[in-house]
């Protein structure tokens, strides 16, 4: 069983906990927030759960071994390095980091540490998205493809208001590529590696981060075009293109639907694919198999491959966000 401890005590950590509750892999055992009432108004539905309200306190608690993080982005990094001093195995919830500087040090530093990181890109573990992978080369040659993934934020009235909240704020490490273009970038580097070039044009905002953007990233033979933001709502759908025929994904950040069409009306082919009513279940199910069988080559090579992945994603939008002149206070660390 999987002790786990939580930082931060909003709708994705309850989404995580039910999830990893689900996979009877994992047991809630404490939770921290700045304030007891906000901690103990989230635990209490998971039984008996220790509350802290301070972190090298929470951090050195015998009864957690594994700490999920979902705090402001910018304090990702400083929050996962004494977790990983403290001996545990850290889940952070994506953009795991802001930096390719603090992505590669939380990585030395489990190693070293002997313990765990995950990145918390759920969409990459569901077996949707597997299961498009393994499509992929059953195809004709891969000539582009469309990724999109735009939803408002209510926190936008904010901004409009003349506010700067977390989300929309560069002193957090906001913006529309950290919060959502991060899935289509994941999608993107796992589907087809590394690109060779990238492109981003984007539409800052008052506070200084990317309200709504596009970028291309070109590839030997192909160029994969995204668009990312939180300032609308989006209802494009997701295409891959071959020089056969084209595959229609409602989404790459959640794949429920997936049907490839050929070039003649007779050639379709309907992906069996099965979304899960809790998409974080597989992605809990993922870590567990890792956590509980680490020494196992086969377990210790998906980690790996899990890691460098989260290495050039980050390193991707951080080119991304330099393209596009926008900067976060923890680019100057």
């Amino acid at each position: 069983m999987i002790h786990l401890g939580i930082i931060g005590t909003n709708w994705i950590t309850d989404q995580f906990v039910e999830a990893a509750h689900q996979t009877k892999r994992y047991r809630l055992r404490a939770v921290y927030s700045r304030t007891l009432e906000k901690a103990e108004a989230f635990g209490k539905k998971y039984g008996e759960v220790l509350y802290e309200t301070d972190l090298l306190r929470f951090f050195g608690l015998d009864e957690i071994d594994t700490v999920y993080i979902a705090s402001p982005n910018s304090l990702h990094f400083e929050q996962a390095k004494q977790a990983i001093l403290a001996g545990k195995h850290v889940i952070v919830e994506k953009p795991a980091f802001s930096t390719p500087k603090e992505m590669a040090e939380i990585i030395e530093l489990a190693s070293q540490k002997q313990v765990l990181f995950f990145e918390a890109a759920r969409n990459i573990h569901e077996k949707s998205f597997q299961t498009v992978a393994d499509f992929l080369p059953t195809k004709g040659a891969i000539i582009g493809a469309n990724f999109t993934y735009m939803k408002y934020s209510s926190r936008y009235d904010a901004v409009l208001a003349g506010e700067e909240p977390n989300i929309f704020s560069p002193h957090f490490s906001g913006g529309a590529l950290a919060d959502l273009g991060v899935y289509t970038i994941y999608a993107a580097l796992a589907w087809f590696g590394k690109p060779e070039g990238i492109h981003y044009f984007a539409r800052k905002l008052s506070t200084g981060v990317d309200g709504i953007g596009t970028a291309v990233l070109r590839y030997p033979a192909f160029d994969v075009t995204i668009q990312t933001g939180k300032i609308v709502n989006a209802n494009l759908r997701s295409e891959i293109y071959f020089d056969n025929g084209t595959l229609d994904l409602n989404a790459v950040n959640a794949i429920e639907e997936a049907t490839f069409y050929g070039r003649s009306e007779t050639d379709t082919q309907t992906l069996a694919v099965d979304a899960k009513a809790n998409p974080m279940v597989e992605e809990a199910n993922d870590f567990a198999d890792v956590i509980e069988n680490s020494t196992n080559p086969i377990q210790g090579k998906r980690y790996e491959e899990w890691v460098e992945l989260a290495r050039s994603v980050n390193e991707t939008i951080y080119l991304m966000r330099k393209q596009a002149d926008i900067n976060f206070d923890a680019d100057q660390e």
